[in-house]
């Protein structure tokens, strides 16, 4: 079990969206809190609100594409707090567009944010995790990054990394026997402006989900150490179906229409906080 009260949580993301909620979550739950986001103003407001309602909460404004500016913040987190207790890599973007209408900065940046800055966080608080053998680290991915979708080349490609990279990390942690745990989030479109727009075909077996409740999931995740969290449960048959030929696996994703989900997303591309 991981203890979060009296823990230092660290949300990258944590001024809007799901990053905010889960601010809201952890603190409810004992938390003390470190805000990463790169909307100052957003963050501003976050800190006030949680503030008044008693709660202990730094804030950092960080642009995660900058190796420079993570490693800055962490030391300044470190060395106020001695520790990251929970350290959740939430922030992501999304760019929506097929790919030959993505620009090579869109691309870079949405693996630099979803992806490269998984490491330069992790590298910066595992060593004090490691150091007192105990520690929790998040990464929410995606079900993007368990199946592939049209117009979203860049991000599944960088989720399915987030998904190797959490897979490769708890291996490392298990073979130096360190109490260090990891889990892994992939929920199917969650109902944020991020991926305002999308569709769901059968919203039975895969509804887009209330925040609200990945949130609540995450906690309980946390606190259960549970490795690995899909939502809806219907995620769980990607890896099987898998096993059928290519043409059987995309007539499925198109059947359940998996693969026209983006066609009438309107999105909100711009803020990295979101899922």
């Amino acid at each position: 079990m991981t203890e979060i009260r009296g823990k230092v949580a660290l949300v990258t993301g944590g001024a809007n969206g799901i990053g905010r909620l889960l601010a809201d979550a952890f603190a409810a739950d004992g938390a003390r809190l470190i805000l990463w986001d790169i909307d100052e103003q957003a963050l501003l407001r976050a800190k006030d609100a949680l503030s008044a309602r008693g709660h202990s909460v730094d804030t950092q404004v960080v642009d995660l594409t900058s190796p420079e500016q993570i490693a800055a913040a962490a030391r300044e987190a470190l060395s106020t707090h001695g520790k990251v207790d929970i350290l959740i890599n939430n922030a992501g973007i999304v760019s929506g567009k097929p790919l030959l209408e993505l620009s090579a900065a869109d691309i870079e940046r949405t693996f630099q944010v979803n992806a490269i800055a998984l490491f330069h966080t992790v590298r910066a608080f595992l060593p004090a995790m490691l150091e007192d053998d105990s520690g929790h680290i998040v990464t929410i991915a995606s079900a993007a990054g368990l199946a592939g979708t049209a117009k979203l080349t860049d991000y599944c490609s960088s989720k399915f990394a987030a998904v190797g990279f959490d897979e490769s990390l708890r291996f490392e942690l298990k073979q130096q026997g360190s109490k260090v745990v990891t889990t892994v989030v992939c929920p199917f479109y969650v109902a944020t402006d991020m991926f305002a727009g999308v569709n769901t075909r059968f919203s039975w077996l895969l509804p887009i989900i209330a925040p609200e409740d990945l949130v609540r999931r995450i906690v309980r995740a946390v606190s259960r150490n549970r490795r690995r969290l899909l939502m809806p449960w219907f995620a769980y048959t990607v890896w099987p179906s898998r096993l059928l030929p290519v043409a059987w696996f995309d007539a499925l994703m198109g059947f359940l229409g998996i693969s026209r989900s983006m066609e009438t997303f309107k999105g909100h591309a711009d803020r990295a906080a979101d899922r």
